[in-house]
């Protein structure tokens, strides 16, 4: 039995009402970049810079003496970096350490729109006079 004109025409627009709505539908609560919380961000990450072929780890945990950010560490064997790191409004804002005095690197960056903060990207500005920024992406192992 072939379908008719008028058949296939119902199909065609229930599909593309269904397609819209999915566009339109608001995130999750909580899930919009603005209201990504640094609690949302505690774990663990695969970090990838532009230019390099290995990626890096990233352990975020609660900064214990500053409420509302977060510190960790960078790793990427043998090298071991200490962070700390904010979000406001979906603005990401990490400053890395070699000595753990001096800020050897800035990243910022933003959460990528429908990832409810499960992907940052963005540029790290190495410390050094004269570098260009560097571009990075930030997927957090919840994503596995």
């Amino acid at each position: 039995m072939k379908p008719s004109r008028t058949w296939a025409c119902w199909i065609t627009g229930v599909c593309l009402a269904s397609l819209s709505a999915c566009s339109t539908a608001p995130s999750a609560p909580g899930c919009a970049a603005e209201d990504i919380s640094p609690e949302q961000l505690v774990g663990t990450w695969r970090v990838t810079l532009a230019g390099q072929s290995m990626p890096w780890t990233l352990l975020l945990r609660p900064h214990p003496e500053h409420e509302g950010s977060l510190r960790g560490t960078l790793m990427q064997n043998p090298q071991h970096f200490a962070v700390v790191a904010d979000i406001e409004d979906g603005e990401f804002t990490m400053e890395e350490s070699h000595d753990g005095q001096r800020i050897a690197a800035t990243w910022l960056g933003q959460v990528q729109a429908g990832s409810c903060g499960q992907i940052i990207t963005g540029n790290r500005q190495d410390g050094a006079v004269g570098q260009a920024p560097q571009r990075f992406e930030m997927r957090s192992d919840r994503l596995r």
